[in-house]
């Protein structure tokens, strides 16, 4: 046999129809699947505000008012102290200059640029 005649042969095998609905499920599945309710970002801030109310509730039942109160007031004076270290500052506005150059830089690049870069060229 060549292979002319085995792709002959192939070609006349007959073929079983696929279930029916089967294309609409996977478009369903993949191309036509309905966005998530929340995002990861979301998801992370949801959690982190209901657990820093599960906290706050606890502390309120097990040491009453004048716990909550002297927590929150630690709290504050840590918070007060860190942000009036000069090193913490410089760090913390090297990291957002940091953030903001990259942002700006290499964050987005224009869509014309990307459909010139995919087209094939002419002299293939």
């Amino acid at each position: 046999m060549n292979m002319d005649e085995l792709e002959r042969a192939i070609l006349a095998v007959p073929l079983e129809e696929p279930p029916a609905g089967m294309r609409a499920s996977i478009l369903m599945a993949t191309a036509y699947r309905p966005a998530p309710a929340f995002s990861f970002l979301d998801l992370g801030v949801i959690g982190t505000l209901g657990a820093v109310a599960l906290w706050m509730v606890v502390l309120l039942v097990l040491g009453g008012g004048t716990l909550f109160v002297h927590t929150v007031g630690t709290i504050g004076t840590f918070l007060s102290h860190a942000f009036s270290n000069a090193s913490i500052l410089a760090w913390m506005a090297a990291g957002g200059a940091t953030a903001l150059w990259l942002t700006l830089f290499t964050g987005h690049q224009p869509g014309v640029l990307a459909a010139h870069r995919s087209e094939r060229s002419s002299s293939r």
